[in-house]
């Protein structure tokens, strides 16, 4: 059974509960897609299927690729992850859909995208550092300090906290649930934020580690009286 799928990062959104709580929900456009490859443990030590998204802009791909999508009996897909495979289900093929409806509402679902890039940033924004005094006379607002002793290791060592690039990393956020899932539009709602901004992708897969959902007990009211 496929445990997930690649989709886009429309927006954000508001959705209202029953009893008119606001639940804060990011709208995903969650396939459909296309198996262009599968991944036996025969042939290649472990299971998987590629997964190509169906997007309406099109891809230029090389001879290779060509051959590659031809062979699959496919139309070529600029966008390609590969997906672990969970035993049970039907067994998945070349040229099988994958779509929306393999999630539930209520399910626990892992987002996996690429964070906004920042660019250069400074030690305060990029590691939370305090700075120094903004009092008259201080000269040390955002430096980082020291960042080695001289005489020993007379070097900066590795992992030091400095200022550089930010951002634009990989960033697997957990534990998402799926509020409300919409199969003709491809679209899924969770509950939350997603990294990354509008139309970049990501890919949607179940949880790996779910945890319980809590729900609130109410106690009984004691009445008044005598005991």
């Amino acid at each position: 059974m496929v445990t997930g799928i690649i989709g886009k990062k429309v927006g954000m959104t508001q959705l209202f509960a029953a009893d008119g709580t606001v639940q804060p929900a990011t709208v995903l456009r969650a396939g459909p897609c296309v198996v262009s490859q599968v991944k036996t443990v025969d042939r290649d030590g472990y299971e998987a299927v590629q997964l190509g998204f169906v997007d309406a802009r099109p891809s230029r791909e090389n001879k290779a690729s060509e051959g590659h999508f031809k062979k699959a009996g496919v139309p070529p897909t600029r966008i390609r992850r590969e997906v672990r495979l969970k035993p049970g289900g039907d067994p998945l093929k070349a040229g099988d859909q994958v779509n929306v409806s393999i999630f539930a509402d209520g399910e626990r679902v892992d987002v996996i995208g690429t964070s906004r890039g920042k660019g250069f940033q400074g030690v305060v924004k990029r590691h939370h550092f305090r700075g120094g005094r903004a009092t008259h006379g201080s000269m040390f607002h955002r430096a980082p300090g020291s960042i080695g002793a001289s005489s020993y290791p007379s070097r900066v060592v590795k992992g030091m906290r400095m200022a550089g690039h930010m951002g634009a990393g990989q960033v697997t956020v957990r534990n998402l649930k799926v509020l409300r899932i919409d199969a003709e539009k491809n679209l899924l709602m969770v509950e939350g934020a997603v990294p990354g901004g509008p139309n970049s992708v990501v890919l949607i897969r179940k949880a790996i580690a779910a945890k319980p959902v809590r729900v609130a007990q109410v106690e009984p009211t004691k009445k008044k009286g005598k005991k």
